[in-house]
Parts: C-alpha cells; structure tokens; sequence
C-alpha cells in the first residue's frame, strides 16, 4: 500500500504553505488537467520510438496557483515587483496510469527463442499518485495578461513532487516472481556478456511491493486567455523519480540504466477565484 503516514504529511505542509500566502492576501487559481502520459521505464528497448508510444497511458490532476500579481483583499495589483508580475506558485494533486510491454528488437517477429517468448508474455502497469509544488515563471507580464493586452503567455516551471507508487506485473507464463516464468538474462549472465563473470547473479529485477519516492518536474507550456476569469492552458511535463522500482521492474542490463521518468502532454482549464 501506499505510505498514507507520508503522503498526509506532505499534504498537510502543501496546504499549510497554500494557506500562508492566502493570508497576505494573493489571489487564487484553480484547475483541472488532462492528457496523454509516455513513461519511459525498463519495460521494451530504450530510444525506441514503438516502446515510446506503446507506453503510453493517461494523466489527470487538480492544481492550485498563488497568482502574486492581485490582491484578493482589496480587489487590487500587488505591489508591482518583477516577482510578482513574472511569478505564480502551482501546487498539485495528480493521477497517472501506463500499461506497460515490450517492444522493440527483441521481441520482434523473427525473434523465436523461449526467452523471446517469455518477453512477449511479460505485461506491466505502473500507477502513481502525485502531490507537490512548483514555481512558474512567465516572460511576459502576468499583469498585461489578465488585461488582454494578449492571448498567449508562455511559461516554465520547475518543482518537486513526492510520488507514491503502485505497481503490478503478469505474465502468461505464470507467477512472475518465479525466475523460471521470465527472460533469464536479467538476472543470470551468459557467456556473451562478458562485464560480468560467468555465473554471476544480479538482484532479481521484478518487485511490487508499493512505495514512494521524491521526484523533479519540469514543464514548459503557455497559457490563452479564454475570459477575464479563465485560461486554456497547455504542458509539456518531464518528471524524473528518484528510483528505478516505479514500475515494479529494474534490470540490471546497459539497454536501460535510467532512473524511471515519464512525459506528461496535459491540457488544462483554468479558473480565477478572486
């Protein structure tokens, strides 16, 4: 299960860091996103562009902004800083699912092996529940923004998320814990390998057991303004965990060495409180 003791502390710091700027009297966003998510894990051939979007699941989330540049409590701008005119603060909770399976080389047509086979008969899910923050910086004037002097206005954001994870694993073959039912060479060498003696067992490389992790997120993304009190918006998520296990697979082979990551394409609404 997922750690529950952690995920409500770090919920409950989110809202208390929300709560402290709402008292210095910013402004408050609200929203809805959606979109397709490729997660690159150790599941097909890495840079393969079949694994790339055959790996690719859905996304959805709520998120909360700090808009610096209005005042909730007097209906008024801020003070006019640079920081307030090209900053917002993004807080979210978010939802993901991929179903996982191999593509690539070596399970292609003309492979007729076992192992091959076992590769084939070898599927995975990765599922994970995000909460955290970012800071977003728009080039141009939030301020000009929200007074249609245009309808785009670009961004980028960075921030960190605390990730719980929930993995699951089957194969057709059976229990894929048991090291007969799976591709022997993630976990025994063969006389082709040569960066490892003959004989040489790696830890075994499927465990889904749940779990969390901290993670990096970083988007790029632009936002139209719709109505004074709306915005269309449009992100292009990279976010990169801090373990190999988020989908319940890490081998140990030079195909695929990386950490789990994942790319998020989201479209959202976006909605101004006060």
């Amino acid at each position: 299960m997922f750690n529950l003791k952690q995920l409500f502390v770090i919920t409950f710091l989110l809202i208390g860091s929300q709560v402290g700027f709402s008292q210095l009297g910013f402004s408050h966003e609200i929203g809805a996103i959606v979109g397709p998510v490729q997660f690159r894990s150790d599941y097909g051939q890495s840079q393969n562009e079949q694994t790339n979007f055959g790996n690719t699941g859905i996304g959805i989330g709520i998120v909360h902004y700090i808009n610096f540049a209005y005042r909730a409590d007097c209906n008024c701008y801020s003070t006019d800083t640079y920081f307030n005119d090209h900053f917002k603060l993004r807080s979210e909770i978010s939802w993901n699912k991929t179903k996982l399976d191999h593509h690539g080389e070596w399970v292609s047509a003309d492979k007729t092996s076992a192992n091959a086979d076992k590769l084939r008969a070898h599927t995975g899910e990765a599922q994970n529940f995000d909460i955290g923050m970012q800071i977003e910086y728009f080039p141009l004037s939030i301020r000009s923004f929200q007074a249609f002097s245009y309808r785009f206005a670009p961004f980028v954001s960075l921030g960190v998320h605390y990730t719980a994870y929930n993995p699951k694993s089957e194969s057709t073959y059976g229990n894929v814990l048991n090291e007969n039912n799976i591709y022997s060479y993630w976990y025994a060498d063969e006389t082709y390998l040569p960066a490892v003696p003959l004989g040489e067992q790696r830890e075994y490389p499927i465990n889904l057991d749940s779990g969390s992790t901290w993670s990096v997120v970083a988007s790029v993304g632009v936002r139209y303004k719709l109505t004074a009190l709306s915005d269309l918006m449009l992100d292009l998520r990279w976010q990169y965990f801090g373990n190999d296990w988020i989908d319940g697979f890490n081998h140990q082979l030079d195909s695929n060495k990386n950490n789990d990551w994942l790319l998020w394409l989201n479209f959202g609404y976006i909605y101004y409180l006060d």
